[in-house]
């Protein structure tokens, strides 16, 4: 690690935040004639691409510079008065809950430029396709980077436009009834978190995140904390997605294009846990134990029922969408997540925490393969890509095959992956609850999620023996061998290999996030005492 002054920590955050915006502002302004090279549409895509890697390194030196001594402490912080009548402030920091979510976005957000760069899908202007991705780039980082409840919600909604019309105007087929669902469902859920974060802040007497949390709810009665823990919770739930508030997600991934998935699932997702975990928890600990148990219970239910959906999917004669059952899984994967906060125990969040960061690098993979055989095959379609003449990629395409056997293998909990820990963890979380939890119930819970990880092997293992495989060839044509397809392109392997490598570096060394998030939630669920 290296040695950094706070101010400059405090330049690195700001620039993360704001920089996507200024790059989305430039993206609209008709390129310098130095470097708008052969073609415009390139000379923009670049543009995207030189932002989010420039706002990756920012990310990377703030890592760096972090004080890994102290990740329970707020770091980088950056607090100025805004709207002095309520007390709203723009207020900016990190820790070690926030840093490897700040990092995982400014990563995904690179790849996914690089590889529209190389790749870019059917649709208007890139010009209005980069500027978008900034701007949905900009919202996330701000979410797990400010310290007010207002500025999160505008974080919050920030990123809901830019999804909406990548979705809309670069998606696939039933685009627009898929965009306005997401839209529509999660507006929804804003409203109702709004009032209950509005609930908290005019109650509490402020809106300031760490000073709420520190508070540990002492200044709010059991009846405002039921009320807020039950609105806030609603919208994130919404956003997360728990079940049964999830039938937004399969419509969205299916239409939206492979980049779109790919921050749909490995970012957008990760809002509503984050909100759990730094505002519902901490700050309203009486109103979230009691509604831990039916957090869990959804849990439990959403990681069987993600399971079986994909199992349907999976089932050959059943027409399912490789898509599709890739967004039911994270149905299942999120619904690990929400078990483990649901115990409100160190072992059950920090479970949480990782299954996130897992979920995000395996999943964003998963989509990243699936849209390359979507590319080469022209559909995503389990049974035309599982019949004799279908995508049988060991034979085909064998490194691209040997890619998706490995990320199916992470995603469904192989040790040694990053899959395994989270769900591990917030399984063993379920084993010890919370004191004031049922342990009986929780040991249900506990052993539902652990039925799930079964359901989740076969369905897993059922997808890439068909479409790695394939079908038998007829028997008059059994000695000819497939036709080779285009297997792994070099941009392909650039924008791949850095989820390849963190899914194994976090899975052989667990501790390189567990170091930074437990002493943050051993701090967070303490009240405030390291």
């Amino acid at each position: 690690m290296i040695d950094i002054s706070e101010s400059v920590m405090q330049f690195l955050l700001a620039f993360i935040v704001v920089a996507p915006l200024v790059g989305a502002a430039a993206a609209l302004l008709p390129a310098p004639p130095g470097l708008r090279g052969s073609s415009p549409d390139q000379a923009v895509l670049r543009h995207g691409v030189t932002v989010t890697g420039a706002i990756l390194l920012a990310a990377i030196v703030l890592a760096l510079g972090f004080d890994h001594d102290q990740p329970s402490r707020m770091q980088a912080t950056t607090d100025i008065n805004w709207i002095a009548a309520l007390d709203v402030r723009i207020h900016l920091g990190i820790d070690g809950i926030s840093l490897p979510l700040l990092v995982l976005t400014a990563l995904l957000t690179f790849l996914c430029a690089l590889y529209s760069y190389f790749n870019m899908p059917a649709g208007p202007s890139p010009k209005a396709f980069v500027a978008l991705l900034l701007v949905l780039e900009s919202g996330t980082l701000a979410t797990f980077a400010v310290l007010d409840l207002l500025l999160f919600f505008l974080a919050f909604e920030m990123v809901l436009i830019p999804m909406y019309f990548l979705i809309a105007r670069w998606g696939g087929e039933a685009r627009q009834p898929a965009a306005w669902k997401f839209i529509l469902y999660t507006l929804l859920g804003s409203v109702v978190m709004l009032l209950g974060l509005l609930l908290i802040g005019l109650k509490a007497g402020t809106f300031d995140m760490v000073a709420l949390a520190t508070d540990n709810g002492r200044g709010l009665t059991t009846s405002v904390q039921v009320v807020a823990v039950l609105a806030i919770g609603l919208g994130l739930a919404v956003k997360t997605p728990m079940w049964p508030l999830h039938t937004w997600l399969p419509d969205a991934h299916t239409a939206a294009p492979t980049v779109g998935s790919v921050l749909l699932a490995g970012v957008l997702l990760k809002m509503g846990t984050y909100g759990f975990v730094r505002i519902v928890l901490p700050i309203a600990p009486d109103g979230m134990r009691t509604f831990a148990p039916y957090l869990a219970a959804f849990a439990a239910v959403g990681i069987v029922y993600g399971s079986l959906a994909c199992l349907a999917l999976a089932r050959s004669g059943a027409g399912g969408d490789l898509k599709r059952l890739i967004a039911y899984s994270s149905v299942g994967h999120m619904g690990f997540v929400l078990l483990g906060i649901a115990t409100m125990t160190p072992t059950g969040v920090n479970g949480a925490l990782f299954a996130n960061i897992a979920h995000g690098l395996i999943t964003g993979l998963l989509f990243f393969l699936v849209g390359a055989v979507k590319d080469r095959y022209g559909t995503a379609d389990l049974d035309t890509l599982a019949g004799a003449t279908g995508a049988a990629l060991y034979g085909r395409a064998p490194r691209l095959g040997g890619l998706l056997a490995f990320a199916a293998v992470a995603s469904l909990g192989l040790p040694g992956l990053a899959g395994f820990w989270g769900e591990m963890l917030a399984l063993f979380g379920a084993f010890d609850p919370a004191d004031g939890l049922s342990r009986p119930a929780f040991l249900t819970f506990m052993s539902i999620g652990a039925f799930g990880t079964l359901l989740t092997a076969a369905y897993l293992l059922v997808v890439v023996r068909r479409v790695c495989m394939g079908g038998r060839l007829p028997e008059a044509v059994d000695e000819q061998r497939p036709e080779p397809v285009t297997d792994v392109r070099a941009y392909e392997f650039a924008a791949w290999s850095p989820l390849v490598a963190l899914t194994v570096v976090a899975g052989l060394w667990p501790a390189i996030l567990l170091g930074l998030t437990d002493p943050a939630v051993q701090k967070l669920l303490s009240g405030g005492k390291s």
